[in-house]
């Protein structure tokens, strides 16, 4: 595997964000906020003619806000990540699908068919080497080539997929992240609404409630937005996180069925 090789994730991670910011406000300033305009407008003309009017919900009006905005941004981009994730993983789950080792079923392995395997696995293209099943079939050849022990073997094949469960795991901490931020977002959202609303409250006192009314439909429309996307990107997480932990469990096997069942151990060098 290169080593010198650019990261590709974190560059299309700072990607992913500013397509995600730049899409999102390009539909708020062109479609979004005029339409909650025009509508909250025709709501208070009508109110104007008619005091019994009940004022309808509009979904633009809804989404109008900057935390709605911030909300959508973040969701995008979680879920550009949890593509590009389970894509990766979709890959390596489909290599399992082959036989790498090129090797007749029940045929017994022994020291001496080592260098043969490692040749094997060398000649798989470097974008597949570096993928979970190939290193973990390496492990275990280079571990059985050197104490020509099965048990050796099989721990090392373990340890190796123990190890990529952690980095996986450790690789969520950014999508959570996000699914942490967005009902913050939301929150905060309320809180400015609720604040504008008492500010406003002396004109309701007054009789004029259009102000408070507005500032708290900000608060529980920030909430109402943000929650929403919250549990659509924890349910997104939940199954990303199933599809790698499936992984490491189908390499496991797959190392066991096509590798660690059929080494025979031999006397130390």
């Amino acid at each position: 595997m290169n080593n010198n090789r650019i990261p590709i994730e974190p560059i299309y991670q700072i990607i992913s964000l500013l397509i995600s910011f730049i899409i999102v406000h390009a539909t708020y300033v062109t479609v979004i906020r005029p339409a909650a305009k025009e509508f909250m407008a025709q709501q208070v003309e009508l109110a104007e003619q008619d005091p019994n009017y009940q004022e309808e919900r509009n979904f633009y009006v809804v989404l109008k806000d900057y935390e709605q905005e911030a909300c959508i941004v973040l969701m995008l981009w979680a879920i550009a990540i949890i593509g590009y994730k389970g894509i990766t993983t979709w890959r390596q789950q489909q290599l399992l699908s082959h036989n790498l080792l090129k090797l007749p079923d029940g045929l017994p392995l022994g020291p001496e068919d080592i260098p043969e395997l490692k040749k094997r696995l060398a000649h798989l293209p470097d974008r597949s080497r570096s993928l979970l099943l190939p290193r973990a079939l390496a492990a275990a050849i280079h571990r059985f080539g050197a104490t020509r022990n099965v048990q050796d073997a099989a721990t090392a094949v373990k340890d190796l997929c123990d190890v990529e469960a952690e980095r996986q795991e450790t690789e969520l901490s950014i999508i959570k992240y996000i699914a942490w931020a967005i009902p913050s977002v939301g929150f905060i959202g309320t809180v400015r609404g609720i604040g504008a609303a008492l500010a406003q409250a002396h004109k309701a006192v007054e009789g004029d409630i259009t102000g408070v009314t507005n500032s708290l439909g900000v608060a529980f429309n920030s909430t109402f937005i943000a929650l929403i996307l919250s549990i659509v990107l924890m349910f997104l997480i939940h199954q990303l996180q199933a599809m790698q932990d499936k992984l490491v469990l189908d390499t496991e096997e797959y190392c066991d069925g096509h590798l660690i069942s059929r080494l025979r151990s031999g006397p130390p060098a």
